[in-house]
């Protein structure tokens, strides 16, 4: 086979040559890259892992999205873009489209991973045992961090000590609110991001080869809030106007710790039953909640002991427990008397909202927005709950109640790729604080005689 040089021609822009100083030093191991459409993702993403997989035989390389028909419609043109510039013909690589990789002639290897939520594999464990030496996220503002660490525990496992080759992971995106603006827009902008970690943000402007016609017609086609943050790159821009809680104060929910643990000892519970994920239950005093039990689908008994167990631990009174009502929550009453049983579509105290979810949604959002709320948890439930309250958006006031709601669980299920377990106990904490106060007899004052 002929020796050549490849070359990378990134035409003159300056962020590409960014990221492949930090893709060549001994620092450096993880890179992000992105904030706009039409800033050469794609281009350099696949460059970088071609061009190593090239270089250094019988390596190992990924690709991984959350939908493997996206890379193969999407990313598989931008691969043979690059190939077509470099000149190479079929005889350097050939594609295995059953199992998705491709194997070049040097006997290195480009696997291309689905990456989508798994109930079976909800913490993504099976990218753990994978043996790569570098990878690339496309669209990291799809990946949960469970998703995003486990692939990158994944890499600097095969040959990489042979070529003396750092565990190097791209990720690109555009602008997102998950751990990608806490974890490294916000640390960059901050000045506080770790020395492995680098952040560069690229806009249209930055990529030469784009056409004045293609960025005159994302002006058009845009809408305002879509060219925020795909066309200038705002990360603090939130392009949903139905989001009910800012992003920054569900970042800082998890580090409010002058918020008091004040008042009666509470629980909220939501209970693990077939076809859901977990079983969560929060020990709340006040605003400060801790998640006690996470723990997946269980049989029934298994949830009631372990809730009795935490009523017990916490000293918790049964009035002073919420748990959901659909069907578990009936079959604990009878065990645990004198729980409260929450009704996700039962009717509302206040009655400008739809049901009384709605109206414990919203006053979860408005204790986030006023920074009055701490929760205390791992760092991998933080990025779970992060994730979820993400999603507790309004929906359009409906013309015949005027009522405030939210967005369906099957939505939010959607939006998520699994069951917001987190979001519904937090939902479920707020029922003692929008339930009217019991009135309390004063007494006899005195007697009149007449």
């Amino acid at each position: 086979m002929d020796t050549r040089t490849l070359v990378f021609d990134t035409r003159g822009n300056e962020k590409q040559k960014e990221v492949c100083r930090y893709w060549s030093d001994e620092v450096t191991t993880d890179i992000l890259y992105g904030g706009s459409k039409g800033s050469g993702k794609s281009y350099l993403g696949c460059s970088l892992i071609f061009g190593d997989a090239l270089t250094y035989p019988n390596t190992f390389y990924f690709i991984a999205r959350k939908n493997l028909n996206d890379l193969r419609k999407y990313t598989i043109p931008s691969i043979h873009e690059v190939f077509q510039h470099w000149v190479l013909t079929s005889k350097y690589y050939s594609y295995n489209g059953q199992d998705n990789y491709f194997e070049l002639y040097n006997k290195s290897r480009v696997y291309l991973l689905d990456a989508k939520y798994l109930p079976s594999d909800p913490d993504y464990y099976r990218f753990g045992s994978m043996q790569m030496t570098r990878g690339w996220i496309e669209e990291a503002g799809e990946f949960s961090l469970d998703a995003k660490n486990n692939l990158q525990a994944s890499i600097g496992r095969w040959n990489n000590e042979l070529y003396n080759l750092a565990p190097k992971l791209l990720q690109t995106c555009n602008p997102s609110k998950n751990y990608l603006y806490s974890e490294y827009y916000k640390k960059s902008k901050e000045g506080t991001i770790e020395d492995y970690k680098k952040f560069i943000q690229a806009l249209p402007t930055d990529n030469k080869c784009l056409s004045a016609a293609y960025l005159l017609n994302l002006e058009r086609s845009l809408t305002t809030n879509q060219k925020e943050r795909l066309l200038f790159g705002n990360w603090e821009y939130d392009d949903d106007p139905n989001t009910l809680i800012d992003y920054d104060a569900i970042c800082d929910l998890f580090t409010n710790e002058y918020v008091q643990a004040i008042g009666p000892d509470r629980i909220s519970a939501d209970l693990a039953m077939k076809g859901r994920d977990r079983f969560i239950a929060g020990g709340w005093k006040g605003l400060v909640v801790k998640v006690e039990i996470d723990m997946p689908y269980s049989p029934a008994d298994v949830i009631e002991k372990e809730l009795k167990g935490l009523v017990l631990r916490r000293k918790v009174s049964h009035s002073q427990v919420v748990a959901d009502s659909d069907g578990l929550g009936a079959y604990l009453e009878s065990y645990i008397r004198g729980i409260v049983e929450f009704h996700n579509g039962g009717s509302a105290f206040d009655k400008q909202y739809a049901n009384l979810k709605s109206e414990c949604a919203y006053k979860l959002a408005e204790v986030v927005n006023n920074r009055l709320m701490r929760v205390i948890c791992t760092k991998e439930q933080e990025e779970k709950i992060k994730e979820e309250l993400g999603v507790l958006k309004a929906v359009d006031v409906d013309n015949d109640t005027g009522k405030k709601n939210i967005i369906s669980k099957d939505l939010m299920k959607q939006l998520l790729g699994r069951s917001p377990d987190y979001l519904d106990m937090l939902i479920m904490g707020m029922y003692h604080f929008v339930a009217p106060k019991p009135r309390v007899s004063k007494g006899i004052k005195k007697m009149v005689y007449k």
